[in-house]
């Protein structure tokens, strides 16, 4: 298991000392004049797990649209490891919702875990010995290899959640964002991806995630950021997730958590 002092980077087989910190101070984030974040700050890093958590229109994607520079702020800081984080773009890896993928695009699962060597080879240029090495091994690490040749409009949707990270792990991304991972999958999917989520930690990535069932959260993440436009509680997701927070987040339609 991977300390706050210990860094394991996953395909170069380096050991960093000193953990790589995510610091977000006051952002803030707006559509046209309709301000959707406000003074959001926290810090996390690797070997974490943070769960995104409120209600719908929270600013839940906004805020990970923000960290994968899919959208400025307008105002306040993002740093990874005290350098700004547009500065390090290639650190951090994007996962979609499954609603927002053209699942009937023509490609194959190893043509997208390929996509993941673009930001270090270019679109146009052909993949490198080393480049092929990273890719097979991100098919290994999510049991892919049987299915690399497949449409990944064939796949079912835990396969396809396994795909997309699968080319986050090609890119060699030390910060995963996941826009609401477990939505759409059936219990195995579920608790899969979960002991997945905790592998890649466990070898020294941050992984972000939205995530909507408030029973499960504690058992998949360690920390919780429970936002409603603004921050209303961050830090250990058994101690945020309490009665007196979820009712500030959610108000009296709030899911109970399980015991």
């Amino acid at each position: 298991m991977v300390t706050e002092h210990d860094h394991i980077c996953w395909g170069g087989g380096h050991h960093h000392c000193g953990g790589h910190t995510l610091a977000v101070e006051g952002i803030c984030a707006a559509y046209g004049k309709n301000e959707v974040l406000t003074n959001i700050s926290f810090k996390a890093s690797c070997g974490q797990t943070l769960a995104l958590i409120g209600p719908n229109g929270a600013g839940k994607s906004t805020l990970l649209n923000l960290l994968a520079g899919l959208m400025p702020p307008t105002d306040g800081s993002m740093k990874w490891n005290d350098t700004p984080l547009q500065a390090a773009r290639h650190e951090t890896a994007f996962m979609p919702q499954r609603t927002e993928v053209n699942w009937a695009f023509p490609i194959t699962v190893r043509e997208l875990v390929e996509m993941g060597r673009y930001p270090s080879t270019g679109i146009w240029k052909r993949l490198q010995h080393h480049d092929t090495e990273i890719v097979e091994k991100a098919l290994h690490t999510l049991d892919l290899t049987n299915l690399q040749h497949r449409q990944i409009g064939a796949l079912s949707g835990g396969q396809q959640q396994r795909a997309f990270l699968a080319r986050a792990l090609a890119q060699e991304a030390h910060i995963l964002l996941l826009d609401e991972p477990f939505t759409g999958l059936d219990v195995p999917g579920m608790e899969s991806l979960g002991e997945l989520l905790r592998t890649l930690t466990a070898e020294g990535r941050l992984i972000i995630a939205s995530h909507h069932d408030l029973s499960t959260a504690a058992q998949i993440f360690d920390q919780a950021l429970l936002l409603n436009g603004r921050t209303i509680a961050y830090g250990a997701t058994t101690d945020v997730l309490n009665e007196q927070n979820l009712l500030t987040a959610f108000g009296k339609r709030h899911i109970t958590v399980a015991p």
